[in-house]
């Protein structure tokens, strides 16, 4: 299934899309040879699976997937389609890669820079989660000190820059990108974020650290907030543990976003328990019972903080959602 815009384009591809019969066909043709201009075996002893998503944005694209043991290789044939590209390959397991003379075996969670313009063999040898950024050699080239000496250097899972980077693109996988200029944008910085992984020279650095790097940080720390919010123990200190940085940063990097961390984590738990209350799935919990499994341990805060938010007690949205939209006081 693929949705395009004139700014972004979204495909996905599963092979339990195909009858058991016409899966090897659809993955080694229409995947391996069609889309990815290579050429994909299964490792023996290894159930085939293959689940994909590829997002296209202006200057990069992202896919994430799920395979199965596999060896992917694009020889003399493929490099006929004259792409001279990089591919940043993040695999949750161990892999072995073989280009410009050199073999490396990554290990899991490491990420390594391949060309798209020589001879690259590749052996996953177990089941993987896979996250590769294909980038134009000219978005990254201004970027880098050498793209080329950069390419088969592993890059350590430990990285501050990669680690930001899978974040980053994590988080973005609840964001539509409705606009051309939010696409630009997200590109930028998955440019700098890649570029400071493999070494940017000092110009890029400081506009990574400009640009980028910051959004980047401060997409993950919110990210990690919204997955514990029901947690009591979800303070600044903690996240800036978790982050590596101090409470002051994070402090400071919600003020740059025109809120407080308090702030963010208030309208967040209040979001949350208002989706909870107009859901019909939740109709029989107790509004206490919402409030503390949203991170709320004072019922009396709740509803005043609530009301302040939405212009109604939790009951009276949660009354108003019952009749239908109609009579809806608020809106989530």
């Amino acid at each position: 299934m693929t949705s395009t815009a004139d700014h972004v384009a979204l495909s996905r591809f599963s092979l339990g899309d195909f009858a058991e019969q016409d899966r090897m066909a659809a993955w080694r043709d229409l995947y391996g040879r069609l889309v990815l201009q290579a050429d994909l075996a299964p490792l023996s002893d290894h159930p085939l699976h293959a689940d994909v998503t590829v997002r296209v944005l202006p200057g990069v694209s992202i896919t994430s997937a799920s395979m199965s043991a596999f060896c992917y290789e694009r020889g003399a044939e493929q490099l006929a389609d004259g792409n001279d590209g990089l591919a940043l390959v993040v695999s949750s397991h161990g892999a072995r890669m073989m280009q410009c003379g050199r073999e490396v075996t990554s290990n899991a969670g490491d990420a390594l820079l391949v060309s798209s313009a020589d001879p690259l063999a590749m052996v996953c040898p177990a089941p993987a989660q896979l996250l590769c950024f294909h980038v134009p050699r000219a978005a990254l080239a201004p970027l880098v000190s050498s793209v080329d000496r950069a390419v088969m250097r592993p890059i350590a899972r430990s990285t501050e820059a990669l680690k930001l980077l899978t974040s980053y693109i994590g988080a973005l996988e609840d964001y539509a990108l409705a606009t051309p200029e939010l696409c630009h944008h997200v590109a930028a910085h998955v440019h700098d974020l890649i570029a400071v992984a493999l070494g940017a020279t000092h110009d890029a650095a400081v506009l990574a650290n400009g640009r980028g790097v910051p959004a980047a940080r401060l997409r993950a720390i919110k990210a990690d907030v919204i997955g514990h919010l029901n947690r009591a123990d979800l303070t600044v200190v903690a996240v800036a543990r978790r982050h590596g940085v101090t409470p002051r940063h994070v402090q400071r990097m919600f003020e740059s976003d025109g809120t407080t961390f308090s702030q963010f984590v208030l309208g967040q738990r209040l979001a949350r328990a208002h989706r909870l209350l107009v859901n019909p799935r939740y109709a029989g919990r107790a509004v206490g019972t919402i409030a503390f499994e949203v991170g709320f341990g004072d019922l009396s805060y709740f509803c005043r903080a609530f009301r302040r938010q939405y212009g109604a007690t939790p009951s009276d949205v949660r009354e108003a959602a019952r009749r239908g939209p109609v009579n809806s006081l608020c809106t989530p």
